[in-house]
């Protein structure tokens, strides 16, 4: 579940093409479409050609409404860059890019609209140029420039086919256990209560989930969820949400919010991060200047303390720590946008260092940079974690050889998220949870043993993906018992190795079931429809009225169907003993004991000894005898079997 997000001048025609692209038009307001133009936020999805449903949130264009535009970008996976073909790059397209960049939304596409009012091809080209300038040195340098047209949809299928290969080349989002939605829009539905909107990071939600909205620190609970006007028992990372809450009273929420499960999160009115100084701000940046501070779709205002600079030039990058005037809920790695209040420009972002540093830090003080230094490296445990993230399930020696940790941190490291739950091992000996382990997993042990681990989030996306996949199979092949094991294999992308590895924790954790060589859900079960069912057992009653000379597969087909026949070949209900044979198998039974007693007693028996002890033709005795040396209970020397 993915969300792109569009930016761009106002007036380049960002919501036309959302609504071109989704059939939906994203201005919810009346004052909007009175004025044509986009204040807040708007929501539409659609499905992209590959069959993945992406949610888009159209933001405010105009320079009035850009602290809008910001409560809507938190989170995007890729964005949806517009540009009109007739205008080209404008000042507001600078400020949006300059804002992507600041939150490193590295994934994009760019829509030239409205090529209809362009001037010509020429025209075009140079338009192009100037926006490949444009993008020069950010994060959507290497984006695809799609040329389209929104009234007459000229460009839009191919527009779609790059979103899709963007998304597709994009990681999904953690699963770690922790989720968070910074809410952008609240409202009530009548005999439902509360609602609330956002698009969900960390972590999932599941319906009757106890939830904390911060930093009021309410208590609420979740009564429904939806996403894309569909109810959901379950939201993932990633995905566009809205939640129905119960305890809380519409007043009680508003945007900026964060909802959360309780016990982990914890907030914050002071900050230590490295902030990024845009080369475009009009004059150097004071210490303890008084700004605003945006993060997700919360603004608090703030003031700026630079811990190691007298002031900051346009284009400089330095330590600094905020002093909140409102409490933030706020975790490292955070990625945030700051605003000059007056006049109104955005001045530059950054990302939270040390979301709980305790106390004011004294300026210029050389423990205090090279701290904050370290910890923007990250702990051992956090390059670790971030690696096996990143890979998926990989040994531990080569997962130690990504990182360039020293080799005495390395297994310490991996210890501590072992611990902690944060990585899981995919060995059978190691399936306990670490900390009653009777001894530490060592380096040495580990690269010995060809130990493989997997981040929890990396379990969390892989573990849905494996749901997700064997419920569509299941919903394409309803007479099918299960999905083969190579096919979802090939879905999931990995090796054989791994693939088992990961099988064996998904069996272990009741995630799926295994019959035969097939996977599937767990409880998952074929279920014949009622003429189905008829014929069946029409069928059976035909093979229990002659059991050595029942109906050939092709016959059975003509009865019953070439997936039914399958689907009861699959549950046992009947053995093919080849191309031209099938048997009940009381009958198969029957004869294996009767042929196991004869060889007993006689050591030896031939295809027309078989023939007569069941009364039947030789084309039956010949499959099943060849059918029972396939599977190992006969061994044939001659004209003869021998019990193996």
């Amino acid at each position: 579940m993915r969300v792109i997000g569009t930016a761009g001048h106002v007036d380049h025609g960002k919501s036309t093409l959302v609504q071109a692209l989704t059939g939906t038009h994203p201005d919810r307001l009346k004052e909007e479409r009175e004025r044509e133009m986009t204040i807040d936020l708007g929501f539409a999805w659609l499905t992209l050609p590959a069959g993945e449903a992406v949610g888009i949130v159209d933001v405010p264009g105009h320079i009035d409404f850009i602290e809008n535009m910001l409560a809507g970008v938190g989170g995007l996976d890729a964005a949806l860059f517009v540009i009109a073909a007739d205008e080209g790059v404008m000042p507001q397209t600078r400020v949006h890019l300059a804002i992507l960049d600041l939150l490193k939304i590295e994934a994009g596409v760019v829509a030239l609209t409205k090529i209809d009012l362009a001037e010509g091809a020429e025209w075009l080209d140079l338009i192009q140029i100037d926006v490949k300038e444009a993008l020069r040195g950010t994060v959507l340098a290497n984006a695809p420039i799609v040329p389209v047209s929104a009234r007459s949809g000229v460009g839009l299928p191919d527009l779609l086919a790059a979103l899709d290969r963007i998304l597709q080349q994009r990681p999904p989002r953690p699963d770690r256990g922790k989720p968070r939605l910074s809410v952008d829009r609240v409202f009530s539905v009548a005999g439902f209560g509360t609602v609330v909107t956002g698009t969900l990071i960390d972590g999932s939600l599941h319906v009757g989930d106890d939830v904390i909205i911060l930093p009021q620190n309410l208590s609420a609970r979740i009564r429904g969820l939806q996403t894309h006007k569909t109810k959901i028992e379950q939201a993932v990372p990633g995905s566009r949400v809205a939640i129905n809450l119960s305890g809380v009273e519409l007043a009680d929420v508003q945007r900026g919010n964060t909802i959360t499960r309780p016990g982990w999160l914890t907030t914050t009115v002071l900050i230590d991060a490295q902030f990024e100084y845009l080369a475009a701000a009009p004059r150097p940046l004071t210490h303890n200047a008084a700004v605003k501070f945006f993060y997700g779709a919360a603004e608090v205002p703030a003031h700026i303390r630079l811990l190691n600079d007298e002031a900051l030039a346009p284009g400089q990058t330095g330590w600094a720590q905020f002093a909140l005037r409102k409490p933030l809920p706020l975790v490292k790695g955070d990625r945030f946008i700051v605003r000059l209040p007056s006049p109104s420009i955005t001045l530059g972002g950054g990302v939270v260092i040390d979301p709980q540093p305790g106390r004011r830090h004294r300026r210029f003080k050389s423990e205090v940079v090279a701290r904050l230094e370290t910890l923007a490296q990250g702990t051992p445990r956090e390059l670790l974690l971030k690696a096996l993230e990143a890979s998926g399930p990989i040994s531990s020696t080569e997962l130690f050889k990504r990182t360039s940790l020293p080799k005495d941190d390395a297994p310490a490291a991996l210890q501590e998220l072992l611990d902690t739950q944060q990585a899981l091992p995919l060995k059978a000996d190691l399936f306990i949870p670490p900390r009653q382990a009777a001894h530490p997993v060592t380096g040495r042990e580990m690269g010995k043993n060809g130990d493989y681990f997997i981040a929890a989030s990396g379990w969390a996306t892989l573990r849905h993906k494996m749901l997700n996949e064997l419920s569509a199979y299941h919903a394409a092949n309803p007479l099918k018992i299960g999905m083969p094991r190579e096919e979802l294999k090939s879905r999931l992308g990995l090796e054989t190795k791994t693939f088992n590895l990961v099988i064996d924790l998904a069996l272990k954790e009741n995630v799926i079931a295994v019959t035969g060589a097939t996977l599937h859900v767990p409880g998952f079960h074929i279920t014949f429809k009622p003429e189905q069912q008829t014929a069946i057992e029409t069928l059976i009653r035909k093979f229990q009225a002659a059991p050595w000379n029942t109906p050939s597969p092709k016959e059975s087909e003509q009865r019953v169907g070439v997936n039914v026949l399958a689907a009861l070949i699959d549950l046992g209900q009947l053995i093919k003993l080849n191309e031209d044979v099938l048997l009940l198998p009381e009958t198969y039974q029957t004869g294996v004991e009767k042929i196991r007693a004869h060889l007993i007693a006689q050591k030896t028996i031939t295809v027309a000894q078989v023939r007569d002890l069941f009364n039947t033709s030789r084309k039956y005795a010949l499959a099943l005898m060849e059918y029972l040396d396939a599977q190992g209970v006969t061994k044939r020397q001659g004209d003869e079997r021998t019990l193996r």
